[in-house]
């Protein structure tokens, strides 16, 4: 008889290994712990759902209490676990003592925020990273009874879909970040620069390549002290300066971690025998691939592995696509500094191909109508993790 499994985290890497599991293992004892709400949603659908004014419900598929009945497992809400004993196999839930078999750490990534938040301000400054916090926002921008005024911090992938997600909903959006184009991290300087030019022509205001030294609240507004000396204004503040592996539960137990997450090998074993981690947490091999897709192929290729066939996961050349339907962007950024970006095309329609010292292909950028070059580019790129 298998051991009794317990998956600390819900989301897509948590519920999706459960129910890849339940396609291969029936009976086995499952208990999952989630910090929050534990229900059912598509987490890409939080940037997405205030252009289509989506109320939270809307977003949920399923609760918590539906997925525990539909899947065969006890799930725990509203559940902070605080320390893991590998010695004596068991987790510290307060006053509580709850033994495992074997243990998947799903714990996911925190918003990173970079800056101290005055204590009178902190309901109105906001990180949207799950269902629980999209309620928040949601329930935020409700109260005002009037389109808002919203200042985005960071231009990286969240920011940069939630400031064309919230202008398409009808807010005032102010995008402020240090890099002197979006999406700094997919896109070279020209790129980000074509959907710079797209957000400011629907209305966005770009504060690029300029840092936020402080938040005030300034009469009934929050104001935003820049580097330049300069002050904006905002009803509210949404932070999206970057994520970071949630590790500190494993780091406390012993496990081996680092700044990318918890090391696990590629049958996304940790250092502890019976300990796995996937998604935003893990590092896989030396990678972690905060997306999608590498997510769902370590949930099916770990669920293959707890039920007794051990598979190990690898990563195909998959694209970033981006939601910014104001300038559709497709990416997938090379592993190492390319030699060169050789770009192509005009206005807003461009592409640009990483190259190696050898003029290798090793990975590639498009906007606009290039995007239709993606899936020809990706066979093209050698796998992330082979």
């Amino acid at each position: 008889m298998s051991r009794p499994l317990t998956i600390i985290g819900s989301g897509m890497a948590g519920f999706g290994l459960l129910k890849q599991l339940r396609q291969r293992d029936a009976e086995r004892q499952v208990t999952l712990i989630t910090a929050d709400s534990g229900d059912d949603y598509s987490k890409p659908m939080l940037s997405s759902g205030f252009a289509k004014r989506l109320a939270p419900e809307r977003l949920a598929m399923r609760s918590a209490l539906e997925l525990a009945d539909q899947l065969g497992a006890v799930v725990r809400t509203h559940t902070r676990v605080d320390a893991i004993d590998t010695h004596a196999r068991c987790l510290h839930i307060g006053e509580e003592s709850l033994p495992f078999g074997e243990l998947v750490l799903a714990t996911g990534a925190a918003p990173s925020v970079p800056f101290a938040v005055p204590e009178p301000l902190a309901g109105r400054v906001f990180s949207v990273n799950d269902l629980d916090d999209y309620r928040r926002f949601s329930a935020a921008l409700e109260s005002l009874g009037r389109p808002a005024r919203v200042a985005i911090v960071g231009a990286g992938l969240v920011g940069c879909e939630f400031a064309n997600d919230l202008a398409a909903g009808g807010h005032a959006v102010t995008l402020v970040a240090p890099e002197d184009a979006p999406l700094p991290r997919l896109l070279p300087e020209p790129l980000g620069r074509a959907l710079g030019d797209a957000f400011a022509e629907a209305g966005i205001a770009l504060n690029l390549g300029r840092s936020l030294l402080r938040l005030e609240e300034t009469g009934g507004d929050i104001g935003l002290s820049l580097d330049d000396g300069r002050q904006l204004e905002a009803d509210l503040v949404l932070v999206a300066t970057g994520l970071r592996p949630r590790t500190e539960l494993a780091e406390a137990a012993g496990l081996a971690v680092g700044s990318a997450g918890i090391h696990v090998d590629r049958y996304l074993a940790a250092s502890v025998p019976g300990i796995h981690a996937l998604g935003d947490v893990a590092c896989v091999d030396g990678v972690n691939a905060m997306y999608v897709q590498p997510l769902q192929a370590s949930a099916k290729a770990l669920a293959c592995t707890l039920a007794g066939t051990p598979t190990q996961v690898s990563y195909g050349a998959w694209p970033v696509l981006v939601k910014t339907p104001l300038l559709p962007v497709v990416a997938l950024p090379p592993l190492q500094a390319p030699v060169r970006w050789r770009i192509e095309g005009e206005g807003w329609n461009l592409s640009a191909l990483a190259e190696d010292r050898d003029e290798r292909l090793i990975g590639f950028a498009l906007t606009g109508g290039r995007v239709k070059r993606k899936v020809e580019l990706a066979r093209a790129m050698p796998p992330l993790l082979g």
